[in-house]
């Protein structure tokens, strides 16, 4: 199974670092936040990646072609200029780096990656720029069980507000910032058999 990632928006609620680098680049821990959302999918044996890019999609091209120069102990002979690579720490991953479009929205996104998935196996999709406890492998299977075209992830986002509790037009008590103010929002963690591309209407 593939897993499509999202990372070419502009990211302007981050804005202070995303004006240097694209936002899946920005670093967590000394590694990009886009290396620690590909590893979510490694410990679910999802190691195979097709990566739409946009705004400073070059810096992400960069970082894995030089990936394995970065993941590895190696020998460079100076006069020849050839390199001999010895403990190799890279993770397992196949990764297909395609240009969709500096303004190009979601569904247009999908649809210019299509042609770099499996007709006829579901795929998994996600931000480049989100990090949850995701159980991957049960979301898989759950998308299986039901035999439709999309699965999303719901979570319930903390609360914003302080709640009223009335009783007709008398307030009884206050509920300090209820969890999700009474909704829940898109976790960002999909999996979509590809027949969902031929439901968008256009590249936009």
């Amino acid at each position: 199974m593939k897993a499509v990632i999202l990372a070419g928006g502009l990211g302007t609620r981050i804005s202070e670092e995303s004006h240097l680098r694209p936002k899946p680049m920005i670093e967590i821990g000394g590694r990009p936040v886009l290396w620690h959302v590909m590893n979510i999918f490694t410990v679910h044996g999802v190691t195979d990646f097709v990566i739409c890019l946009g705004y400073r999609g070059h810096m992400i091209k960069e970082y894995f072609s030089n990936y394995m120069l970065y993941s590895s102990d190696l020998t460079v002979d100076a006069r020849s200029g050839e390199i001999t690579y010895h403990r190799n720490y890279a993770e397992p991953w196949r990764v297909t780096l395609v240009d969709t479009g500096q303004g190009t929205m979601t569904g247009g996104r999908l649809k210019r990656v299509a042609r770099y998935l499996d007709a006829d196996e579901s795929f998994c999709m996600t931000y480049g720029d989100g990090l949850a406890d995701v159980d991957v492998t049960g979301l898989i299977d759950f998308h299986h069980s039901h035999g439709r075209l999309a699965t999303v992830t719901a979570v319930t986002p903390p609360g914003r507000y302080g709640a009223l509790v009335l009783d007709d037009d008398t307030v009884t008590r206050f509920t300090e910032k209820p969890p999700g103010d009474n909704a829940v929002v898109n976790g960002g963690f999909f999996v979509l058999h590809p027949a969902v591309i031929d439901r968008i209407a256009g590249d936009d």
